[in-house]
């Protein structure tokens, strides 16, 4: 086995090679397959696929019956093999293909000299514009554990053999990324043979394909190619043909597209004249995290498990040893190229945040109905007379308030149920005073300001605490005064204190234990604070003119907690980010470790993609070196498992996205469990 020089951090390369064909013209198609091969590789592509019988050309149609056609077809192949010996790649190419007395429309995995094994097309269309079965016989056909006999003349005048394993049953298998191959009309039809293959362990599944182009198709076809990559849990290659196919009745436009769960990493152009590949790197890795952690899936591989043993899998080796003159096909991994140098995939910045306006609209609006929901049906359920919020003049009460505003007109209910209580204490700047009771008024809720300074100072006298001294006792005593407040003042009225903190928060543990981090109904709990502003604003835009200047000034106020004293100016002294870090990096670390169970070397990895690439310079607030990253991922770490006590008594509140610390839904973890492994 060759020796890695670089870490693979799970990802898999791989590409779509759409070629420019010749109908029935062997010798120019397997030039045309050659040179993509070689970009391919230069590329550092570890699979390629290639179009529905691209060696011959799909529309050949008759001439399908003519043996010298088929006789030059087999050929190509392995001249096709023998040209990629040396090259670190497995290549997937479509040709026809007699077996006995039938004629087969295949598939073929080959790489390094050696054809590895042919997959046949079982679903054939016969209707509309297609008929295929007017020359090609199903692959259910093929009896399991066939073999095929290729042969061809080397440039010495030899005949050179292979006897090559045929079926329906085969998936090739690279250390542990597993491959299935389907060929168009495969995924089209109720029970893709897709389907199996995923059950029998493919993360990664290839599709032959030659789709002619009809109105409202193509993007149908996309849709249907994301929703199998998610339902399966896998990435899916799809190549279809292009031009030089015949446009005597259709047209074929040549496209490559990859998806990877449900989401598409690339689309090739449409309509090109010259041949083209599309290049990828898939998260086998991510993929395999995915289908371990849902049951569901777990368990429909179990269940599979003896219709899914016909599947043999096949490997594929780079120094195949010779018997009787026959290759014998064995394990083998292939090379990993640079994934540090080059990485061919999107990596958001902001993964919690969408990229387009029209999506961060549709995103923003669902997401605050969620939070209204819940809401409505928690104060529904108790029946409360109020709802209490602490209103700071930052970004996580003013949405709370929002939601609960939201909640009450959804209900019916009067706004002045809704008591909001500021309550400025040591920290508490001009501004977010300002702003705190300005939105309150201009909300039409009723407005409480109840300082916090002289019960603060009487519990610093009791306590024998001098309040000069600016530590962790002076900050959360503050921290707990308010939150006492607010569950007196609910009870008071009869009513339910609304939590603030997000989701970030939590998973740093950046709040105060029985102070911030409680609350009676958590409405912002699965709320990552780089999307916190986003949604303040979607609501801003659409209220009043008076709200909307306040909104719009408590997104431009930086985050504080604003428990240490103000600057001479009356300004915030405490930047959160100062002290804990941006927080865009610790949503992205967060993001990675949660969903993904990435490693803190691939999290590393990955955030330097996003924050140092000028590609996504207008996705992020800054740029930020190697030391920076590296020193915010490893206080993530530290606080992440330091801090899991707090979010193991979190109070209810509603799941938003994929990523929720809910002790009673998503996340379950000792408190005291090592973080060893992921420094």
């Amino acid at each position: 086995m060759q020796e890695k020089t670089t870490p693979d951090y799970g990802f898999f390369r791989v590409a779509t090679a759409i070629p420019t064909v010749k109908v029935a013209d062997v010798e120019y198609n397997l030039k045309q397959h050659i040179e993509l091969i070689r970009q391919a590789h230069a590329d550092g592509v570890q699979l390629l696929a290639f179009p529905e019988l691209s060696l011959t050309g799909y529309t050949c149609a008759d001439l399908f019956h003519h043996q010298p056609l088929l006789e030059v077809a087999r050929e190509a192949l392995m001249h096709l093999a023998e040209a990629t010996r040396g090259i670190d790649m497995a290549v997937v190419v479509g040709a026809p293909l007699a077996v006995g007395n039938r004629l087969y429309n295949c598939a073929v995995l080959l790489g390094d000299g050696v054809i590895a094994g042919i997959v046949p097309k079982i679903y054939l269309p016969t209707y509309n514009e297609f008929y295929e079965a007017r020359w090609f016989a199903s692959g259910v056909e093929v009896a399991d554990g066939s073999w095929l006999e290729l042969s061809m003349t080397d440039r010495k005048g030899k005949r050179v053999q292979q006897r090559v394993r045929i079926g329906k049953d085969l998936l090739f298998d690279f250390e542990g990324t597993t491959v299935g191959i389907e060929i168009c009309e495969d995924l089209w039809v109720p029970m893709a043979p897709s389907n199996r293959m995923a059950l029998a362990g493919a993360q990664v599944i290839v599709n032959l394909s030659c789709s002619n182009e009809v109105l409202g198709k193509h993007a149908y076809l996309r849709r249907m190619i994301e929703a199998q990559s998610g339902r399966l849990v896998c990435a899916y290659v799809y190549a279809s043909a292009g031009f030089g196919e015949s446009s005597t009745d259709l047209v074929f436009a040549g496209k490559g597209l990859i998806a990877e769960n449900g989401t598409l990493l690339g689309e090739s152009e449409r309509f090109q004249m010259e041949p083209h590949i599309l290049v990828r790197d898939v998260d086998v890795e991510k993929l395999k995290v995915l289908r371990r952690t849902q049951s569901t899936f777990c368990n429909l591989m179990a269940d599979a498990s003896a219709s899914t043993r016909d599947f043999h899998s096949e490997y594929y080796s780079h120094s195949l040893p010779r018997t009787g003159g026959y290759q014998t096909i064995q394990l083998s991994k292939l090379k990993a190229p640079d994934f540090e140098q080059q990485l061919y995939r999107y990596v958001a910045p902001r993964p919690f945040v969408p990229a387009s306006a029209d999506d961060m609209e549709a995103r923003c609006s669902e997401i605050f109905n969620i939070q209204v929901q819940g809401l409505v049906t928690r104060l529904q359920h108790i029946q409360a007379k109020t709802a209490v919020v602490g209103i700071s003049g930052g970004l996580d009460s003013t949405l709370a308030l929002l939601v609960t505003v939201r909640a009450f007109d959804k209900l019916g209910w009067s706004r002045d149920r809704i008591v909001g209580i500021t309550m400025p204490g040591f920290g508490t700047s001009k501004r977010t005073h300002g702003n705190s009771l300005g939105l309150m008024k201009a909300l039409g809720i009723t407005t409480r300001e109840i300082s916090i300074k002289d019960a603060v100072n009487q519990h610093f006298k009791d306590l024998g605490i001098d309040p000069s001294v600016h530590d962790v006792t002076y900050e959360n005593c503050q921290a707990r005064e308010r939150t006492q407040i607010l569950m007196d003042a609910s009870n008071q009225t009869g009513g339910i204190v609304i939590g603030t903190g997000d989701l970030s928060e939590l998973a740093l543990g950046w709040c105060t234990y029985n102070g911030d981090h409680m609350s009676m109904y958590a409405v912002n709990v699965s709320i990552p604070k780089t999307l916190v502003k986003y949604l303040v604003r979607y609501v801003a835009m659409s209220g009043s003119e008076e709200t909307r200047k306040y909104l719009l000034d408590i997104i431009d106020t930086p985050i504080s907690p604003e428990l240490i004293p103000t600057d001479e100016q009356g300004n915030i002294a405490q930047k959160t980010e100062d002290l804990v870090g941006p927080y865009e990096l610790h949503d992205f670390f967060l993001y990675h470790f949660f969903r993904f169970g990435a490693s803190a070397d691939k999290i590393f990895m990955l955030a330097k993609k996003a924050f140092q690439s000028d590609e996504y310079a207008g996705e992020r607030d800054a740029t930020y070196d190697d030391e920076t990253i590296r020193k915010w991922l490893s206080t993530f770490m530290r606080r992440f498992f330091q801090q899991q006590f707090k979010r193991s008594c979190l109070p209810d509140g509603p799941k938003v996205g994929t990523v929720s610390i809910s002790p009673r839904g998503d996340w379950r973890m000792p408190s005291d469990a090592s973080s060893a492994l992921w420094k």
